[in-house]
């Protein structure tokens, strides 16, 4: 009786000394909670009945920025009703000033966030956005939903303008499929993909600055051959819609030698196929091969300067290159002494590697003023969408392995071949060289395993640094070329750099490979696969 008094005295206080933590409470106090619910068509539309009715903005922007979702059937609400708005608009918009003119987003919504606060609301702010929203950043799906949302609350001052990743061939390659099936399903991916067929290709900007997502073509000879353009499909590898969301100026632009400086290229005969081989083979050629995307071409000074005089405008402003400054003003047109390209690109600190500003043009009273922004702080998201545990197992298999291993080791090459009566008199004697080698076999398949594991854990550091210049392959598909390139790319960011430009010239050939429009890829399984099938 006395013990037991003792005992529970002991227990007592015990339980009086022991910190108590409140379960209901959030440790760390500093981020805020993710919303628990999902967004629904109730809670973003005041008469969800009402087909015209518009999302509230705020709701919707607060939610996001909280990291929240919405149900599958809001998220549909507002893609199908953007969609049917952007079908309803020319293929070249014709668009009145003052304009804020916008590059690149590439999913990186807080950064568009920041757009918003530098650009001014869209409320009272006439926009023009040139494509690229999704792939590369990971909140693809939050930017087209607040993108599109804008478009249905300001369908005649918000504009959106289609970019080489708004494609099914590019999303699938790259993030944004897989970003739509981990954070909703591949319906919304679906509606999303016919809602990019439906975005204008170009636009005029008060008469005077044709803004398009890449640059021109051999095919387009006028403003009115991109309005005859079909834009209601996926973008083929080749022609003049191809060449509007591809095509770049050449790396020598203005400085081109010889005569593409000086001839333009008369325009062929509309029944003639316009050659890869006619093109090269002509030296008064004014586009050139891209080399650096697989597919379109570099277009000259001429060909600019050409375009320009012959539709009687001002310039060309496009994005599609991220720029270390966020914008690059080409040289000056011979006519009107005003830049004849201008590239514009608004996503800070490209892949979370990059270091670049970002920029948004204002234009107005045929004045062209250029703000600056640099990158805001952003959840984080392991690269292609991979989940901690997937990422983590193979590091805790290593050291399961280094575990096994080292109990497999107790016994030594030399223990093994020692003479033990006890346990020869217990097996017989053909079987016994047959039990060790059993043994030693256990040791080197093993040994295998871990080395493996080693490599796959090594894959995943360099993920970490890769951020998204992370190959677009699982990092359990132990290709040499993958992880070779891998390995070598975050040796060379670990590099510390002299100067900014030097590091985001780096970064860009590091990453001149996910520039190129990729090969088709192999269909694999939807399963992600095992560690044991790799092995």
């Amino acid at each position: 009786m006395i013990n037991k008094e003792k005992s529970d005295d002991t227990a007592s206080s015990s339980t009086a000394t022991r910190p108590k933590y409140n379960t209901k409470e959030r440790v760390c106090t500093t981020i805020s909670e993710s919303p628990t619910h999902r967004l629904d068509i109730e809670d973003l539309f005041s008469n969800p009945s009402d087909s015209k009715d518009k999302p509230n903005l705020d709701i919707l922007k607060q939610h996001i920025l909280l990291e929240g979702r919405l149900t599958e059937q809001a998220v549909l609400r507002i893609i199908e009703t953007g969609t049917t708005l952007l079908r309803e608009e020319p293929t070249l918009l014709n668009i009145d000033t003052p304009l804020t003119i916008c590059g690149d987003i590439h999913g990186q919504f807080y950064d568009l966030m920041k757009l918003f606060e530098i650009g001014g609301s869209p409320s009272d702010t006439r926009y023009l956005f040139l494509g690229d929203y999704v792939d590369r950043g990971y909140f693809g799906i939050e930017c087209v939903l607040y993108l599109w949302s804008l478009k249905i609350n300001y369908p005649q001052t918000f504009f959106l303008l289609r970019g080489n990743h708004e494609c099914r061939h590019l999303t699938n390659h790259f993030t944004f499929k897989q970003e739509c099936i981990v954070k909703y399903t591949e319906k919304i991916y679906n509606s999303s993909m016919e809602a990019f067929d439906c975005l204008p290709l170009a636009a005029l900007v008060n008469n005077q600055l044709l803004c398009v997502h890449a640059g021109l073509s051999p095919e387009i000879y006028t403003l009115d051959d991109i309005k005859q353009l079909d834009r209601f499909r996926e973008p083929p590898t080749n022609g003049a819609m191809c060449d509007l969301l591809w095509s770049d100026p050449a790396e020598n632009y203005g400085n081109e030698e010889g005569l593409l400086t000086l001839v333009a290229t008369p325009r062929m005969n509309a029944q003639e196929k316009l050659s890869s081989s006619a093109i090269i083979n002509s030296s008064e050629s004014l586009y050139l091969p891209n080399t650096a995307r697989g597919c379109s071409y570099f277009y000259t000074y001429a060909a600019i300067n050409e375009f320009l005089i012959r539709n009687q405008i001002l310039s060309v402003i496009r994005a599609h290159e991220a720029q270390d400054l966020g914008f690059r003003m080409y040289k000056k047109s011979s006519n009107t002494e005003f830049p004849s390209l201008i590239t514009i690109f608004s996503a800070p600190n490209y892949c979370d590697v990059y270091e670049n500003k970002a920029a948004i043009i204002k234009y107005e009273n045929n004045i062209i003023n250029i703000h600056q922004f640099n990158y805001s702080l952003h959840p984080y998201w392991l690269p292609n969408f991979m989940n901690i545990f997937t990422w983590s197992l193979p590091c805790v298999c290593a050291k399961v392995n280094d575990i096994l291993l080292k109990i497999l080791n107790i016994c030594s090459g030399e223990e093994l071949n020692q003479y033990d009566e006890h346990f020869y008199s217990l097996i017989e004697n053909n079987q016994i060289e047959q039990r060790k080698e059993q043994i030693r076999s256990k040791i080197r398949a093993v040994g295998k395993v871990a080395k493996i594991y080693k490599k796959l854990c090594q894959l995943n550091e360099n993920v970490i640094s890769l951020h998204g210049l992370t190959p677009s392959t699982s990092i359990t598909e132990l290709d040499k070329d993958i992880t070779d390139e891998a390995e070598l790319a975050a040796l060379i960011l670990c590099q510390k750099a002299a100067s900014a430009k030097e590091h985001f010239s780096k970064v860009k050939v590091l990453d001149q490979v996910n520039e190129r429009l990729p090969s088709p890829r192999k269909t694999i399984p939807s399963a992600d696969p095992s560690i044991a099938e790799c092995i």
